[in-house]
């Protein structure tokens, strides 16, 4: 194009010439011929489901009758704990009321107190089986906050190591974790007898 000045691109095997002002957004970035791939298919079933699911997946568990299918490791009076079927790292436990809400102001004082009780002792069993170096505890309430099923709130329990968030989540959009689900499964069901 007339009058448009056009910067060499930073990888000599891409062909696409880029404006110097684009050249460092991510819509113009080609990567070196060397990029590798690390093909992860089990994350297609989470990723092709994300907000096309016709029901709750958390009453759907709660149905299923199978808590092993249903990773569900423990069930409390009003709560249960089941295991993220997609995890940030292994150990990844959410609290579950079993009343279907989508607002920690609905849910009744019992129903909260034994929410708390719950994460408070799954802080504890985590510490003790997992050896993080922390936990994050927390909620996502509405889709805007980050809510995977913003319809029924749950608190997401989790060790931390330091230096757990390497390149692979950051660059490579992929998680490693050093434990298989059934695994995760086995250990906490355990500790809740």
């Amino acid at each position: 194009m007339k009058g448009v000045e056009w910067a060499t691109h930073p990888y000599p095997n891409c062909t696409t010439a880029v404006q110097p002002e684009l050249a460092r957004s991510a819509s113009s970035v080609c990567y070196p011929a060397s990029v590798d791939y690390l093909w992860t298919p089990w994350r297609y079933a989470y990723v092709s489901s994300t907000g096309k699911a016709s029901e709750c997946i958390f009453c759907h568990l709660q149905a299923m009758g199978d808590d092993e299918k249903a990773l569900i490791v423990h069930h409390g009076q009003h709560n249960f704990i089941v295991l993220n079927a997609f995890p940030y790292t292994s150990g990844h436990v959410m609290v579950v009321p079993y009343q279907h809400v989508d607002r920690l102001t609905r849910l009744p004082a019992d129903t909260l107190a034994e929410m708390t009780e719950l994460s408070q002792r799954l802080e504890g069993i985590l510490f003790e089986v997992y050896h993080p170096d922390g936990i994050n505890l927390g909620m996502n309430i509405g889709k805007a906050a980050g809510a995977g099923v913003a319809g029924h709130i749950h608190m997401h329990v989790l060790p931390r190591w330091v230096a757990d968030a390497n390149f692979m989540s950051v660059v490579g959009e992929t998680r490693v974790l050093p434990e298989l689900l059934a695994e995760t499964y086995a250990r906490l069901k355990q500790k809740f007898g």
